[in-house]
């Protein structure tokens, strides 16, 4: 395909990184973005379907639909788990939040983590007046860094997943997320013991006194959850052992069921003290299916001539995915440089599994390596800015709304440049250089 079939996609993104900041009043309607998505993705459309390539839109058509039913089952379920309840807001309290959150991320997904645990960790700290690093690190490690061991955990990883990528495979990541949490953990908690001690002796009394028992409604989700889990575990199987059912989409059924099993059988109640809306997630489905058609030449392109740019080794692979994914956004950031990644080895970049199975090394590296570090970049660097993932401007609104005053765009950047970089050095040294 010529390099012009790419302009609607790199406009597409560059809008939606940009649109946010110099247009915050247009951009606030879901229906203008939807609007957006479709003028950028038309040309594109039109562009496959004239020149043969039909059955593009078709796979990337499937790609979406099972993207997007995770995304909503996840978020529709989690929106009907209510966390009440108000403890004493310690360091350790703090830091033991960061870290169960950063766990279930990998189980819910970070927008479903970050949904459930925002609101009662502001409400945990609401005594406190030295507060304005909580949400930072919150976006750091329970909206991004924590949900990189399952496909479940972040957008990419499920990309990957659907294109063959085994579910238990990104658990090789254990080591680079236990280096990024443990070491995010550790600095938060010094920052937030320094900041505990310079509280007002007034602030510190009304926190210690003012207790509410931890209490968790809406239990019910939990079985939706694992059946959400299941979905995604059982459709191989079934598909290999049962004949007629290769085409059916078992897991995007068993997903929707749950979704609506959920929102019946959740009360009402609690997805209103939650602020459930179904907003955030209509913003996704519209934004990701122009993406999805916009991006299919960029991905075509670099499958077949990205040998050509001269990029040939993990740590390079982690550092550009990770900057893109820090402005842009990191789903169709990974398939870019998986593409990328794949025509480096040969292999096909619809079946990643390919990459991750081939003998081939490059630079002494193997196709899994160079895969592990596209998936750091991506899940990881989204973290850098508040437009790199889409539960971090949820958590600003969210915070914003309680009372708690979030740095400018530029001021969150100064925070992520002087703890996040010097992390994702370490980081790229012990494992991908």
């Amino acid at each position: 395909m010529p390099a012009y079939s790419v302009v609607p996609f790199v406009g597409l993104l560059l809008t939606i990184a940009i649109a946010p900041l110099v247009a915050p009043h247009f951009w606030e309607r879901n229906t203008r973005k939807a609007l957006v998505s479709f003028l950028f993705a038309l040309p594109v459309a039109v562009y496959l379907v004239v020149n043969g390539w039909p059955a593009l839109l078709l796979h990337t058509g499937m790609e979406y639909f099972s993207f997007i039913v995770l995304l909503g089952a996840l978020f529709t379920v989690s929106g009907g788990i209510l966390l009440t309840g108000d403890i004493r807001a310690t360091p350790a309290t703090n830091t033991l939040f960061l870290f169960v959150g950063g766990v279930i991320a990998n189980l819910i997904g970070t927008t479903g983590a970050s949904m459930i645990l925002i609101r009662p960790m502001l409400r945990i700290n609401s005594e406190r007046t030295r507060t304005s690093h909580i949400p930072i690190f919150f976006i750091f490690v329970v909206s991004n860094i924590g949900g990189c061991l399952t496909p479940l955990g972040d957008p990419p990883l499920f990309l990957g997943y659907l294109r063959g990528v085994p579910f238990t495979w990104t658990l090789r990541l254990l080591p680079e997320w236990t280096l990024c949490l443990v070491s995010i953990l550790t600095i938060f908690y010094v920052y937030d013991s320094v900041q505990y001690r310079r509280e007002p002796v007034g602030a510190i009394e009304k926190d210690r006194t003012q207790i509410e028992p931890i209490r968790l409604r809406g239990n019910l989700n939990f079985l939706f959850l694992l059946g959400i889990m299941a979905a995604v575990l059982i459709e191989s199987p079934i598909k290999a052992s049962v004949p007629g059912v290769e085409h059916v989409p078992l897991k995007e059924i068993l997903m929707i069921e749950m979704a609506v099993l959920s929102y019946l059988f959740t009360p009402r109640e609690l997805r209103e003290r939650n602020g459930f809306t179904f907003s955030p997630i209509v913003e996704v489905a519209v934004l990701f299916a122009g993406i999805f058609v916009a991006m299919v030449p960029a991905l075509r392109i670099l499958e077949a001539r990205g040998t050509e740019f001269g990029i040939d080794r993990p740590w390079q692979f982690f550092w550009l995915t990770g900057i893109l994914s820090s402005f842009l956004d990191n789903a169709p950031t990974y398939l870019t440089y998986a593409s990328t990644a794949s025509a480096l080895f040969g292999t096909s970049a619809e079946h990643l599994d390919q990459l991750i199975a081939t003998t081939r090394t490059v630079n002494g590296f193997g196709g899994s390596a160079f895969l592990a570090a596209i998936a750091c970049g991506a899940v990881f660097m989204g973290a850098n800015t508040y437009i790199g993932n889409g539960p971090n401007f949820m958590v600003k609104s969210i915070s914003e709304e309680a009372g708690y005053k979030m740095p400018s765009f530029f001021g969150y950047m100064l925070y992520s440049i002087c703890i996040l970089i010097p992390l994702f050095v370490l980081l790229c040294l012990v494992f991908f250089a």
